[in-house]
């Protein structure tokens, strides 16, 4: 399994540094690509920015909902962290014990 980054410009260089060289870097059409990621067998591990992640919105949650892989972590980009973006992985925690995680 490979892991893989969908990310911008600016995040690729650092996904890159941090070894990972499976890019998708979209120009104008996101839902496009994310087709194409989506029906991929190897990829074990996806990045996606939390911009990507929530320009996504329902098509990202139907896929978490129906699949197990690839893992989807979500990252912030070069401009930081999201003010109304929701951590799916501490919203799941929050939701099964009770108890919301802060960072």
């Amino acid at each position: 399994m490979k892991l893989a980054a969908f990310c911008d410009k600016d995040t690729a260089v650092g996904m890159r540094l941090a070894g990972i060289y499976e890019l998708f870097i979209p120009d104008k059409n996101i839902l496009e690509i994310w087709n194409q990621i989506k029906e991929r067998e190897d990829i074990g591990i996806l990045f996606l920015t939390e911009k990507i992640a929530t320009d996504l919105g329902k098509y990202l949650r139907e896929f978490r909902i129906r699949n197990n892989i690839p893992i989807i972590v979500e990252i912030p980009d070069k401009k930081g962290r999201m003010k109304d973006h929701v951590d799916f992985v501490s919203h799941l925690i929050k939701k099964a014990v009770g108890i919301e995680i802060k960072k």
